[in-house]
Parts: structure tokens; C-alpha cells; sequence
């Protein structure tokens, strides 16, 4: 007998723990069904069930997005002091979505479409586990999120836009970004995960209009139901509360080595069955 609603649930799993950690969801999204023989989600679909990873960052964070959220409000008042840390936060989280929301309108064909490829996923997995690694490796992380500026939110902003790749992974990029900057890990990863909300949920809400028109999916992917997403979702949103907390705490005293080993060794592997002919249309 088939375990109830058994797809849903791994496939809010994967999303849960994956949308996160530095090793991209929208690639897991695609390897994991590929592996276990199902469709995959349609991008409707997965972009759908990244809004219970939103949901996740609203809950863990709720105190900060409210403090940033009253913060920037008062600073547009005439006269306020607009230097306050919420109000650089509140700007620098709406300047920093600007980029992705931009070039996600330009590239929405290839992100769909050709970028959606297993032989792309494993080329960005390897590229971005340097790229991560390097950043983490050579910059002084010394800052806190408090010396945060305008302009470092643009430059992390800029470095979500690499996150549009399926493989190059939002947290990943945007952790990057902010290494760059000199943030230190846990302020980068706190950063990283603020600056997603806007954008991950634009995503999902904007995906959610392709569902309800019914708007044909590509052949080997998968519309889920309404229950079925529903159920995604919710376990998304779960399994990446704990996400959240596990890896900024693990930052604190941990550096990023050991997801960009699994990157590299999950890149390798996915060229290894791209040769074997494991995946179709890859």
C-alpha cells in the first residue's frame, strides 16, 4: 500500500532542509525525483512550495522583520534619524531585492526552461562551492550585522541574482555576497535569510497565478494538487524552522568546508550519471 501523500512529503523535506543550507533547493527539487523516478514539480510548483520556507523566515525572525519593518517606517518621517540599524535594514532589504526581482523578469524563459537542466545543476554546484569557498576563505568576516551599510545589502542583492541558476542556491550566493562584504558568518547567514523573504515570496505569490490559470507544465514535470502542495508546504515550512536554527549555529563556530565538499562531490556524481545516461534531457 502507498504511504499516504508519501511525494508531498519528501519533496517539502527537501525543500525544507535544502532552501537553507548552501546547496540550492531548486536543484534538490529536480535530482531528487529524478533519483526516486518521479516527475518533477513543475517550477509552479516548486516556487509554490518555497513560500512554507518564507513562512519559516517570518516566524524565526519575527521580532527582527518587525523591529526593521517599525524602524524603516519611522525613519521616512521628516527629520528622523534614518541611520538607525533597522532603518539600514529596511532599506537595504527593498534596494537588495531590486536586482533578483529584475533580471528573474528578463531570464523567467531560461529559468524554466533551459537553466531547469541536471548538466547545468552540476556545473553550478561545483563553480559555487569555489566561489563560496573563496569568499569564506579569503575575507577577514570581521563585522557584525550592526556596521551593515546600504551598500553592502546592494552588493549581497547583487549576489542573489546569481540564485536565478538552479545549483547556484540563494543562501549560498547571498552568504557569499556578504563574506565579500566582511560580514562575519553569522551575520552573513542572518543577513542572507532576511534578504530572501521579499523575493522568495514574490516568486511563489507570482507562481501561484501560472497555477490557478492552469498553465501547461513542460512534459516530464508535474502540476502537484492543491492538498498535495498544501502538504509541501507545511512540512517546508517545519523542516526549515529547524533549518534555521541549525545553521546559525553551526556557523558560530563552523566554516562552510563542509557543504562545499558535498557540492563538488554531488556536481561529480551528477556528471558521472549524465555520462551513464541516468537522466533524461539532461
Amino acid at each position: 500500500m502507498d504511504f499516504p501523500f508519501l511525494q508531498p512529503i519528501v519533496l517539502g523535506v527537501v525543500q525544507g532542509v535544502t532552501e537553507f543550507l548552501p546547496i540550492s533547493s531548486t536543484a534538490h527539487l529536480k535530482i531528487v525525483p529524478a533519483l526516486l523516478r518521479w516527475q518533477e514539480p513543475s517550477a509552479a510548483s516548486s516556487a509554490v512550495i518555497q513560500l512554507g520556507t518564507v513562512a519559516s523566515v517570518l516566524i524565526y525572525f519575527a521580532k527582527d522583520l518587525g523591529q526593521i519593518t517599525v524602524g524603516f517606517l519611522k525613519s521616512l518621517r521628516p527629520g528622523a534619524d534614518k541611520n538607525t540599524l533597522e532603518a539600514r535594514l529596511g532599506r537595504g532589504i527593498l534596494l537588495g531585492t531590486i536586482p533578483i526581482v529584475i533580471v528573474g523578469i528578463a531570464l523567467k524563459p531560461l529559468i524554466v526552461g533551459d537553466f531547469r537542466s541536471i548538466s547545468v545543476i552540476a556545473g553550478t554546484q561545483i563553480v559555487m562551492a569555489i566561489a563560496l569557498y573563496a569568499a569564506d576563505k579569503l575575507t577577514p568576516k570581521t563585522r557584525t550585522i550592526e556596521s551593515i551599510t546600504v551598500k553592502d545589502c546592494l552588493i549581497v542583492g547583487l549576489a542573489q541574482c546569481l540564485a536565478v541558476v538552479p545549483g547556484a542556491s540563494r543562501s549560498g550566493s547571498t552568504m557569499t555576497g556578504g563574506f565579500l562584504t566582511g560580514l562575519n558568518r553569522e551575520a552573513a547567514t542572518r543577513f542572507a535569510f532576511l534578504l530572501s523573504v521579499p523575493a522568495t515570496a514574490l516568486a511563489g505569490l507570482a507562481q501561484l497565478k501560472d497555477i490557478f490559470d492552469e498553465v501547461p507544465v513542460k512534459a516530464g514535470e508535474m502540476q502537484l494538487g492543491t492538498v498535495d502542495l498544501a502538504v509541501a508546504t507545511v512540512v517546508a515550512m517545519i523542516v526549515g524552522y529547524a533549518s534555521i536554527a541549525w545553521l546559525i549555529k553551526l556557523l558560530r563556530t563552523q566554516d562552510t568546508l563542509v557543504f562545499v565538499v558535498y557540492r563538488i562531490l554531488l556536481g561529480i556524481i551528477l556528471f558521472m550519471l549524465i555520462a551513464q545516461g541516468y537522466f533524461k534531457n539532461s
